[in-house]
Formats: C-alpha cells, structure tokens, sequence
C-alpha cells in the first residue's frame, strides 16, 4: 500500500560528521520551502563534494526543484559557513534504486525488493535481501529471498536498527517508478529510462543540479548535467 509522508517526517538514519552540520544546517529551509532532504554526503573525490539528495513529499523532484533547492541552500551554507574549503555542490533527486530514509519509505515501496543493513545483528546477521511488506508496528517486515527451503522467510527489521536500506532496481520498479511520475505531474519520473530497458544492467539518471564553489558560493558558476 501506498503510503505519502509528511514533510517533516523524521528521518530513520542520520549523518555524522561534517555531513550532519551541514544538514542541521539546509534542513529547516528545505522544509519549510517543501522538500524533504533525503540524504547529506560530503566527499573528498576530485576535491569537496557536498552532495544534497532531496525530494518532494510525493517522492517526486524535477530539475526545476534541484535548481530552486541549490539556490535556497547556497546562501545558508554561506552563512553558517560549515565547510571551510572550496567544494563542489549536487542537488539530486533519489532516484529509481533509492535510499529508504522514512518509516513512510517502507509502507510506500511494499512489494518491491530492496536491501537493508541494520546496525546491530539480527538471528545472527546484519544484511538483508527480499521483498518489502510494509509497517507493523515499529519495525519493517521484509520477505527474504535467499531463506532456506523450510524457514519462515519473512523478518521483522526494526526501524530503530535500520543503518542503510535502499530499494534495488528491478524492471517492476521501473515500471512503478514511471506510473507514479506521471501521476504527480513531473513527467514520466525524475529518471531519464530509455525503451527496452534492461534492470539488470540499468545505470539509473538522476535529476542533478551542480555547482562549483571556489572560495565563496555567491562567486560560483552554475552547471547543469543529467548522469
């Protein structure tokens, strides 16, 4: 069952670090302009990336929305001023294959295959692979795929435990992908998906909008890509 989530829904899993000063940072304003931050990296390939994963409540985040989130938070990063070197900034929606970061995420992908890694072993092991099944109670209930012949093959994951989870690019999901980008309006989704796609090779383009900042934000030159 399809589950839409708030705005300010809480996130399961949160940065450290320099990423979590950086998203205590944008967050408030992200939200309040009504978006929802998905996920703060900051990298040190090819010099700093900041890298900003956003989306709407819908779960949808048009390049036009990466445009007006980069512009909103680039001044604020220039105030607080959490990084204090030359970096580059990317705004992107979560794409197909994407991070699970809210109780919400799991109700709203039921039915689709997805990986979590828990920070704590659960019977014995900390990795997941299955089908998703959705809420109950406090905890994600996944169908595992690899469970021996025999074996309840359904798990209770808690959310309180959940390190990392993201779905896995499927051409089902593809599919659902599409049907509810068109439903919301912002074309087929916020992925560029080429006819006869195959998932099982499938390198997913994400809706980005990139800057470079060399010193200060406000003397930046501005990029567009699709990857």
């Amino acid at each position: 069952m399809e589950e839409a989530g708030e705005i300010a829904e809480p996130r399961l899993v949160a940065e450290t670090g320099l990423a979590a000063r950086v998203a205590a940072a944008i967050e408030p304003s992200v939200q309040a302009a009504g978006f929802r931050l998905v996920r703060v990296k900051v990298t040190g390939e090819a010099g700093c990336t900041v890298q900003i994963m956003a989306e709407r409540a819908d779960g949808s985040m048009s390049v036009e929305d990466c445009e007006a989130v980069s512009r909103l938070i680039s001044p604020i990063l220039d105030v607080e001023d959490p990084i204090e070197r030359a970096y580059r900034l990317e705004i992107s929606s979560p794409g197909i294959d994407r991070p699970l970061v809210r109780r919400s995420d799991f109700a709203r992908w039921a039915g689709h295959r997805a990986k979590v890694e828990l920070a704590l072993p659960l019977e014995g092991r900390r990795r997941f692979n299955g089908v998703l099944v959705g809420l109950e109670g406090e905890g994600a209930r996944l169908r595992r795929l690899d469970a021996p012949e025999g074996e309840d093959a359904e798990v209770l994951l808690p959310l309180a435990e959940i390190a990392e989870a993201r779905l896995v690019l499927t051409d089902e999901l593809i599919r659902e992908a599409l049907r509810r980008g068109k439903r919301a309006g912002r074309g087929a989704t916020n992925q560029q998906v080429s006819s006869g796609h195959d998932a099982e090779s499938a390198q997913p383009k994400t809706e980005r909008a990139e800057r470079a900042f060399h010193g200060r934000p406000q003397n930046s030159q501005r990029m567009m890509r699709h990857q």
